[in-house]
């Protein structure tokens, strides 16, 4: 109990999640007479980061960053415009589909918001778009970023809890493209009630020399969802892979990246990336604690007491999950539930594969709902508009995501069914 009273303390003064969980656990050996363990809490910390999965981040991360740097989002936007831009709110459906596309590169969910919101939100005002509801759209569109992969949310869950990174990648895409479909019923829907404003369809002249444009950043979603699927590459590997195509597009091809930027590229990536690696040390070292001390076991002992369906379980899940994202980023969500959890799904039959999609679904509502909704606020700031008035507008965005996440955890197969086909699990 002094554990769970000081880490809830700490979360609410502001304190970073790694230190607080730091806290916590030091707090729970000493609450447990647990001293011996002090000894080989080091080895715990620094054996969590020893693991080759957790090498996709980084170079995921350069993806993203050279995308963002090197104008390839520009060019997805031309090319989503020529497949939907013709559509009565055109644009709202060319949001979505280059969100989806992007988040085949990103796989962050935060960063794609920050780079759509640049891009987009300022176009559809010009249009004649609300603004409440082009910074509603970008956010939402946004929340595809770590379900369709590459994904960081998939990668950090099959490092805790020792799932095949392959696997998870390919488990999102179903699941990833419900919610691009399931957004766009809600941009139709409104614009059944409201005016949206019609777009007229390019030419094939015009339409050619964009859809050109993009071949060379629609090349690396191919490369690492081709060469995962087919075994070609690990999600490292694929990483890799897609780094040195970014690189070579923003450097040689379209000369949008000097080689003096090089070093603030990395500089910026090696600190996002402590900042992940130390949280995922640090929920590690907490679980391993908590597991000596047997509460893994009495909680499922408590859950298998309240309920013995697997279903009933996961939607008890997915309401801890969206209470956590109120107040924690979807990183910390993630990393704190997921070790406390699994013996629990492990000894519910319920897939470990599914699980990881049911909670990254879980996870992403976080990055829209207030307090915190980190995704809510960078919109928001892009478009200049209130909370409440983007709020208002969301909730519709929410509501379609509530819908996709229970069926995706009502119908397991919808993750698991691409992975098994693949043949990777």
């Amino acid at each position: 109990m002094l554990t769970l009273i000081i880490f809830f303390v700490l979360l609410f003064l502001g304190f970073p999640v790694a230190l607080t969980l730091m806290m916590g656990t030091l707090v729970l050996i000493a609450d447990n007479n647990l001293q011996a363990l002090l000894n080989t809490l080091p080895m715990n910390f620094y054996g969590a980061l020893e693991k080759n999965g957790l090498l996709a981040i980084p170079l995921f991360m350069l993806v993203g960053e050279v995308m963002n740097r090197a104008g390839l989002t520009q060019r997805l936007i031309s090319a989503a415009n020529v497949l939907v831009g013709g559509f009565r709110g055109g644009l709202a459906y060319v949001n979505l589909l280059t969100n989806a596309m992007a988040a085949a590169i990103l796989g962050s969910a935060v960063a794609q918001i920050a780079v759509m919101s640049k891009v987009m939100i300022p176009q559809m005002h010009q249009r004649g778009y609300n603004k409440g509801f082009a910074a509603a759209i970008t956010a939402s569109g946004g929340m595809m970023g770590p379900i369709i992969p590459p994904s960081m949310l998939m990668i950090i869950y099959g490092v805790i809890a020792f799932q095949p990174i392959a696997a998870l990648f390919v488990a999102g895409i179903i699941p990833g493209l419900l919610m691009l479909l399931a957004f766009s019923v809600v941009v139709f829907i409104v614009g059944m009630f409201s005016t949206l404003p019609k777009e007229e369809w390019l030419s094939w002249k015009d339409a050619a020399p964009k859809l050109i444009a993009a071949l060379g950043p629609g090349m690396i979603p191919v490369v690492i969802i081709v060469g995962v699927t087919s075994g070609v590459m690990t999600p490292t590997e694929s990483g890799a892979a897609a780094s040195f195509i970014a690189l070579i597009l923003g450097i040689f091809v379209y000369r949008t990246i000097r080689f003096s930027e090089i070093p603030a590229i990395l500089q910026s990536i090696a600190l996002s990336t402590a900042v992940i690696t130390s949280l995922i040390a640090a929920a590690t070292a907490f679980g391993w604690v908590l597991s000596f001390e047997g509460a893994p076991d009495r909680l499922v002992e408590a859950i298998v007491r309240m309920t013995s369906s697997p279903l009933v379980f996961l939607l008890f899940v997915n309401v801890i999950l969206f209470i956590l994202g109120m107040f924690l980023e979807t990183i910390s969500v993630m990393i704190i539930i997921v070790p406390v959890l699994l013996p629990a799904v492990h000894s519910m039959n319920i897939d470990p594969i599914h699980f990881g999609v049911v909670v990254s679904l879980g996870t992403v509502i976080g990055l829209l709902t207030p307090p915190v909704g980190p995704g809510l606020y960078v919109a928001m700031v892009q478009a200049d508009v209130l909370q409440k008035e983007i709020f208002f507008w969301i909730i519709p965005f929410l509501v379609a995501l509530i819908a996709v996440m229970g069926i995706v955890t009502v119908f397991p197969v919808l993750s698991v069914w691409l992975p098994a086909f693949y043949g990777l699990i």
